[in-house]
């Protein structure tokens, strides 16, 4: 399972970005259960000044200490959350996009073989949780929101489980990572693959949702 992953998203073209934006990165990490796998995932404190209460992968921008933006993801990791770094097989990446707040953020794909003790930054984190493979990749929890930028409408997924709402770029990782390793077939129809999104001017309009 571990190789098939493997070499699914190390022979994915995924795309990389010029915009000579900041970078960042984020860690998806996936823990490998006797149920199937489990996504971690966080929520942001509310006295964030950006992203506050939102759901989130574990991530940040790149430091002048890292060496690169797999580095960085794993050192966020740690920061955030307490993961060890020896605990993660990162199996591949997956396209670089780009956030509201002007930042290209590069996801990069780690597996858990064993469910590791986590702990949140407070100064960062009210909540790390867990979502099942299976819930993702049911089609029936799959639900879209209309994005409306430069006279074009998207589609953009998002999951709603329990208390916590997945969207926004997180979804829009989750949903190609899905699609790469787990056969999801997740319709991507979102402006963050353009190379240029970075300059172009974001206007959503008012959620429309709809049930894919």
């Amino acid at each position: 399972m571990l190789r098939d992953l493997e070499q699914r998203f190390q022979s994915y073209p995924y795309r990389s970005l010029n915009t000579n934006l900041p970078q960042a990165a984020v860690l998806i990490p996936l823990v490998k259960q006797k149920t199937g796998f489990h996504l971690i995932l966080t929520r942001r404190a509310s006295h964030m000044n950006t992203h506050s209460g939102e759901v989130a992968f574990p991530g940040g921008k790149k430091d002048t200490t890292d060496t690169d933006l797999l580095s960085t993801a794993l050192r966020e990791s740690w920061e955030e959350i307490h993961l060890e770094p020896q605990l993660v097989r990162i199996v591949g990446r997956c396209s670089s996009v780009v956030s509201r707040y002007g930042l290209e953020v590069t996801p990069f794909v780690g597996i858990i073989s064993q469910t590791p003790e986590l702990s949140a930054n407070t100064d960062e984190l009210d909540r790390i949780f867990t979502v099942p493979l299976e819930f993702l990749l049911n089609p029936k929890n799959l639900k879209t929101h209309l994005w409306q930028m430069s006279d074009h409408t998207y589609q953009m997924p998002f999951f709603s489980y329990g208390e916590y709402r997945v969207w926004g770029l997180t979804a829009i990782m989750l949903a190609e990572c899905l699609n790469i390793g787990f056969d999801a077939s997740i319709p991507l129809d979102v402006p963050h693959f353009d190379s240029d999104y970075g300059l172009r001017p974001r206007q959503p309009v008012k959620p429309s949702v709809s049930q894919s």
